[in-house]
């Protein structure tokens, strides 16, 4: 084949799997085939979205992520095709019938399925066999010509003692184990056996140490089908077994699939080895096929499990970044602890920090009215405004002594409990090292926990994703996979917030779309040396920075007192001139959009026909409609448009709930079974699946979302176990 038809074949094979894509994911042709493109020439997610909408057709970021993955998906594929039918050619075994059915496999488990009879395998009792001369027997058993005959007198043709086979029975059983392989590695069989498997089989758990308490005491004698098992389950399952406490073990009718794989094997009723074969197949379900599909169907239901609890993740992840940003106040942040005390920093609006301290007003120093006098004087020297206190070790004590101050000495503040997850990652990390040279660890801490109700995305982004726990069982997750989808969860919220590009840290930078951290770095040194930025286009003066990577983060990166006001939109440079006309058929002028946005400005804007506008200028509607609106808004945060954090001034003992109390919280983590809601007391109370809403409720975050200020209702407290039951019904 030459260079000319290798080129048009692979054109056909990129037609062909964006056909299958478009088909998958109910998209148009055009569609998948002009987001593979400009994922090939190497523009990230979050431009593609954002900036070629007339391209891709409009498609958002998680249509274009799920594109990119199954394109990932499908050339990995076809380079698996093409490496077996490599490996299976160099054997001499390569039939036109196996090639083709090679290249139709839609699935690389189609495609191990069918190399299984070709792969090198360890040292197996059919190879054991084969090497003693038996192969000519097993496969004049399989050919079932023998109609008449005595089996021990045919099989003793085969004895050798040479070879180590004594007896006719040795012959037979060498042959049975030949047979019981070939049967195991056939993909039709397995194939039939692994979907009768996932649909009628039943995943049961029983308990190791039935006697000890533990988290799996609920599996110790459980069952459910392997069909209907939620994802969740299957995690929780999987630790159990992990970690001693369960066996675990999937169940089928055994009767049933060794006489589907009989009927496929015996083609001739009148042959004298119809029972010899049936006993081959139970022999090759029981002892290769259903250990190995087992173990396959194990791990599809592992996966499904983890690409649940990485959407969980994800979504929370992406809820708690764009939780909306307090600004302008002066804030006292507190880390909580007990034997090392509660370590205190002081942060004023811009997040510069004003002072630091410790305070021990729990045991074993027991120092609560020396702690009261601290905060006070902090209080009012640096006219704090708000208090923030980290909802770990000590939380709830440090809150009763915050509320119990504010209201005993009567002071002009509120305070607000903020999850410190990831605090400790952060304060040990190299980031705040490079922040905060001077300070030890858990001051650290208490400054991420001030800025974190300042502006969380701009923290957040200093700390590994993994380690903000807002999921289910995400330690139970491959971390690559988790690793890649919160990776790209920052990426978004990043660029669809903005940035501000003459006060972003280096870590909020290396999220911009097309700038790697070293990028970021090199941006932060070039901003030191020669001051602020006045325009975009400047970026291009940095080292490193080319054209390409300035066309990917230009319309992402902000500038509030830039020297043009599209500077501070997310209009991208390359539409400057769009914009500038479109202002022009308006009668707005750049000095007037510049005064900020006003209720004429925007009704003017809002009149326009975005179709009749982009047909005067020659552009695309999608990319017109989206000027019009970031015009009406220019420098607009999306995320304050979000409710507030809940701040309070008195504190909620676990005591002092009853049954039908009615508070207001805030949602600090949903899962598959429900919500767990801060409501101010020392633990979260959960609100089931079953209480979230009057109308019947799929999954919890059809109804909520981490951050959301809710009203729930108390329905049942127990304060042994340390738990709380709310509902949401009613409201």
């Amino acid at each position: 084949m030459g260079v000319g038809d290798k080129q048009v074949k692979a054109k056909e094979v990129k037609v062909k799997e964006a056909k299958f894509i478009a088909q998958e994911l109910k998209l148009k042709e055009f569609q998948v085939d002009n987001t593979i493109k400009l994922l090939d020439e190497g523009n990230t997610v979050p431009f593609i979205a954002r900036y070629r909408k007339e391209a891709t057709g409009e498609l958002d970021e998680n249509q274009i992520r799920k594109v990119e993955e199954r394109m990932k998906y499908l050339r990995n594929l076809r380079e698996r095709k093409e490496e077996v039918i490599r490996l299976i050619e160099e054997q001499g075994k390569l039939t036109d019938e196996l090639r083709v059915a090679i290249m139709a496999a839609s699935k690389l488990q189609e495609v191990e399925d069918l190399y299984r009879p070709y792969k090198q395998k360890r040292r197996t009792r059919a190879t054991i066999a084969k090497e003693r001369g038996l192969e000519p027997l097993a496969l004049r058993i399989i050919g079932q010509l023998d109609e008449q005959g005595d089996m021990s007198q045919i099989a003793g043709e085969y004895v050798n003692p040479e070879m180590e086979v004594n007896t006719a029975d040795e012959a037979l059983a060498g042959a049975m184990d030949i047979i019981a392989e070939i049967i195991s590695d056939d993909a039709e069989t397995r194939g039939i056996v692994r979907q009768i498997t996932l649909n009628e089989g039943v995943l049961i758990a029983s308990g190791t140490k039935k006697e000890e308490r533990s988290p799996y005491e609920m599996y110790y004698d459980y069952s459910e089908p392997v069909s209907r098992i939620p994802a969740h389950r299957i995690l929780a399952i999987n630790r159990g077994e992990k970690e001693g406490f369960l066996d675990v073990k999937i169940e089928v009718s055994v009767e049933k699939v060794i006489s589907l794989i009989s009927r496929k094997v015996i083609t001739n009723e009148k042959t004298i080895w119809n029972k010899f074969l049936c006993d081959s197949a139970e022999d090759a379900y029981k002892r290769l096929i259903a250990p190995s599909i087992e173990r396959e169907v194990r791990n599809e239901l592992t996966g499904k499990g983890e690409e649940q609890a990485i959407v969980i993740f994800s979504t929370n992840l992406r809820n708690l970044l764009l939780q909306p940003p307090i600004r302008g106040k002066t804030v006292l942040g507190i880390d909580p602890g007990y034997r090392t005390g509660c370590k205190l920093a002081v942060v004023d609006e811009t997040g510069k920090v004003l002072e630091v301290g410790v305070m021990y007003p729990h045991a074993p120093q027991n120092k609560a009215e020396e702690a009261r006098n601290i905060m006070e004087r902090m209080i009012r020297e640096n006219s704090v405004e708000i208090i923030t206190i980290g909802n770990g070790t000590a939380s709830r004590e440090t809150e009763f002594l915050v509320a119990e101050m504010i209201n005993d000495r009567d002071l002009p503040v509120s305070y607000s409990i903020v999850s410190e997850a990831g605090a400790s990652v952060y304060s040990a990390s190299k980031i705040a090292g490079e922040e905060f040279p001077d300070y030890d660890l858990s001051l650290r801490s208490a400054v991420s926990i001030a800025r974190r109700l300042q502006d969380p995305l701009a923290e957040l982004v200093k700390i590994d994703p993994k380690s903000i726990g807002v999921g289910q069982y995400q330690h139970d997750v491959t971390p690559r996979r988790l690793e890649d989808s919160l990776g790209g969860v920052v990426e978004s919220c990043v660029n669809s917030v903005g940035v501000d590009l003459n006060t972003a840290s280096s870590s909020l930078l290396r999220y911009v779309a097309g700038i790697k951290p070293a990028i970021a770095k090199s941006i932060i040194t070039f901003r030191e040396k020669h001051g602020k930025f006045k325009k975009r286009q400047e970026l291009l003066k940095v080292p490193r920075l080319g054209e390409q990577t300035f066309i990917q983060c230009a319309g992402f990166i902000r500038l509030p007192d830039g020297e043009n006001v599209l500077e501070n939109t997310p209009v991208h440079p390359e539409s400057y001139e769009i914009a500038e006309k479109i202002l022009e058929i308006t009668g707005v002028s750049q000095a007037e959009l510049q005064q900020g946005s006003t209720g004429e400005l925007r009704k003017r804007l809002g009149i326009l026909d975005p179709k009749e506008v982009a047909e005067k200028l020659g552009a695309g509607i999608p990319t017109v409609r989206d000027i019009i609106e970031a015009l009406q808004k220019p420098g607009r945060d999306p995320r304050d448009e979000m409710p507030k954090p809940v701040f309070r001034t008195d504190i909620t003992t676990m005591e002092s709930l009853q049954p039908g109390m009615v508070l207001q919280g805030i949602v600090r983590n949903v899962v598959d079974f429900g919500a767990f809601v801060d409501i101010g007391v020392k633990h979260d109370g959960l609100v089931h699946i079953s209480e979230l809403s009057d109308k019947f409720v799929k999954h919890p975050m059809e109804v909520i979302s981490v951050g959301d200020n809710v009203k729930v209702k108390v329905l049942n407290v127990d304060i042994q176990r340390e738990r709380v039951s709310l509902s949401m019904k009613g409201f």
